[in-house]
């Protein structure tokens, strides 16, 4: 059986392929090779930053009551700030992540970031220019409207 929604994702968009972009960029291998690599290191450096900030101050008071743990938060906003750093330089010589394409490494950040960008935390992406701008593309896109339409933010 099939888990994990990164492996899902994968697997749907090589399903599919023919019915929309190659978001994975599988007909080259130097372009396949960036989307793997900005893809492991939303997952492994990312995806831990701003999850813990999610859980904290959305999560937590509206699911459980809980008070956000304060620590925790500043803990992962430096965190978060670190890796938005390495991110700043890398969208300074390229338009998106893996290079001058839209890839499935950009849109998988949109999930946690669709409400931390709506947090007291945005600044963590308005102070970096070119993540500011890469961030700006992907939510000014029509299927990011469509898709997020309606849903709640942290605000």
């Amino acid at each position: 059986m099939l888990f994990e929604s990164r492996a899902i994702s994968r697997y749907v968009l090589r399903k599919y392929k023919s019915s929309g972009p190659d978001l994975l960029r599988e007909g080259s291998l130097e372009e396949s090779a960036m989307v793997d690599l900005w893809l492991e290191v939303e997952a492994q450096q990312y995806d831990k930053a701003i999850s813990a900030i999610y859980i904290e101050i959305a999560i937590k008071p509206v699911y459980f009551g809980g008070v956000p743990d304060e620590k925790v938060v500043a803990e992962s906003v430096e965190k978060l700030g670190k890796v938005l750093d390495v991110y700043e330089a890398r969208l300074s010589k390229s338009k998106y992540l893996a290079g001058d394409f839209l890839s499935f490494a950009d849109l998988s950040h949109i999930p946690y970031t669709h409400h931390i960008v709506a947090s007291p935390h945005a600044s963590l992406f308005e102070s970096r220019p070119h993540v500011k701008a890469w961030w700006e593309s992907l939510a000014s896109r029509p299927a990011y409207k469509k898709v997020t339409a309606g849903t709640p933010t942290s605000k």
